[in-house]
């Protein structure tokens, strides 16, 4: 049995097969994913399992170098954009409009689906290297 945190198959194979610079996303129970994205559903019940707790969790095991997130989290959820803040403190990050956050899930390996419930609790992870 796998040792390591990220025990889901599916997430754990996707996070496997990343090389430097692709892109993960992560986000909350109503963000639409485009048809033909892989879509990872870990929701179980509102809130369960959060946001945070998820990005905690992949970020065990993935190198990431950049993340993208929604212009509009700076305002509509401006709590959630500190954590994430306070959890990647050295990793540069991109904003950019709501609308195109949702257009690059399909550039995505994958978009893993949370319970969040709070607006604006969508990432995107470039992947970085370990050398």
């Amino acid at each position: 049995m796998k040792k390591t945190t990220v025990i889901n198959t599916e997430l754990s194979n996707v996070i496997a097969g990343m090389g430097h610079m692709d892109w993960l996303s992560i986000g909350d129970a109503g963000m639409p994913v485009p048809m033909g994205t892989k879509k990872i559903d870990l929701a179980l019940t509102k809130q369960l399992p959060s946001f945070m707790d998820v990005l905690k969790n992949i970020l065990s095991e993935l190198e990431v170098q950049k993340i993208y997130l929604a212009d509009e989290i700076k305002t509509e959820n401006p709590e959630q954009l500190k954590a994430i803040n306070e959890l990647l403190p050295d990793v540069e990050v991109e904003f950019m409009p709501h609308s195109d956050l949702k257009k690059n899930l399909a550039k995505t390996h994958a978009f893993v689906r949370t319970g969040e419930m709070t607006a604006f609790s969508n990432i995107i992870l470039e992947s970085g290297v370990t050398f």
